[in-house]
């Protein structure tokens, strides 16, 4: 019978206890900077909620909530902002999305080109941009009784619906819509989706509808929401050419009744938080969220899912 050999011992390397992974310790800094900018940014709106409950002889008291709707001027001014609103996004979709989609495709050397023209309205500030805009509203009706144009300045200046605030606002919102679009376009393989489209019978419209716009939905939600955003909260353009939209009213009503524009601006900050968030949900997608729990379950989802395509 042959000899039994024992099986030599399993030898530990002297470096497996440094190989083990730390657990990570907790860093006191991390919860300080958090801690500061909650302050800094929740600070103001907790006193300035304070401010809207704090009506002095009364107490406390929701009466600056409660009268918002009431007050003279509230729905003109927000309806005003949200049809401008919706003209803006239309007109810098319209605009952008076409001028990138031909650039990238078609055109590649001239993105610097329309980099540059977008990221312009960065270097003229507000102030000067308006007082042009009145320079020329000025001149024109002048210059131009005779002809048709004339009655062209009168039609974007009316007062129910300034076209001319539409434009500026356009300009105004292209710096940041170029970014957003160009960047959601640089995660999409454009040439090839639109190549793909074609090989199957579909045409340059409906390869752009149907194929690339909703690999870009992201980009265009968050291009609406800031563009949204900018007209909501602007003020030097409107209140200098004459006109009373909602940031406008805002502050009109501040000298009279001071706790109530203070509640529509908290309430008008909360909606726009809450707008983003939204936003943010619904551009992620179904794919999104079904990758993410995939992830989350292991490769013990991946058998199921292959028995099923199978």
């Amino acid at each position: 019978m042959a000899a039994l050999t024992a099986a030599p011992a399993p030898q530990t390397s002297p470096t497996a206890p440094a190989a083990r992974k730390r657990r990570p310790r907790p860093r006191v800094w991390r919860g300080l900077v958090g801690l500061l900018a909650a302050v800094y940014f929740l600070g103001p709106m907790f006193f300035s909620v304070l401010f809207t409950l704090d009506v002095p002889g009364q107490g406390f008291t929701l009466d600056s909530y409660s009268g918002i709707f009431g007050t003279a001027g509230f729905w003109p001014g927000i309806r005003l902002t949200m049809e401008m609103a919706g003209a803006t996004i239309a007109g810098v979709l319209l605009l952008l999305v076409p001028a990138l989609l031909a650039v990238r495709l078609t055109a590649p050397r001239l993105r610097v080109v329309v980099e540059i023209v977008c990221s312009l309205p960065l270097v003229v500030p507000a102030v000067a941009l308006t007082a042009g805009i009145s320079q020329v509203l000025s001149w024109g009706p002048e210059h131009f009784a005779d002809t048709p144009l004339f009655q062209t300045f009168n039609t974007i200046q009316n007062p129910s619906f300034p076209l001319v605030l539409v434009l500026a606002y356009v300009l105004m919102a292209l710096p940041l819509a170029y970014r957003t679009l160009d960047a959601g376009l640089r995660a999409v393989d454009v040439p090839t989706l639109v190549e793909a489209a074609r090989n199957c019978g579909a045409g340059w419209p409906r390869a752009v509808v149907q194929v690339v716009l909703p690999n870009m939905r992201g980009a265009l939600l968050n291009t609406a929401f800031l563009t949204l955003a900018l007209v909501l909260g602007e003020y030097t353009v409107s209140s200098i050419l004459g006109y009373t939209p909602f940031a406008v009213w805002i502050v009109s009503i501040g000298d009279s009744e001071a706790q109530t524009s203070v509640a529509v601006s908290v309430i008008s900050l909360v909606l726009t938080w809450g707008l983003l968030l939204v936003l943010a949900a619904v551009g992620r997608g179904p794919s999104f969220r079904s990758s993410r729990s995939n992830r989350r379950r292991g490769p013990a989802a991946a058998a199921p899912a292959a028995q099923e395509i199978s």
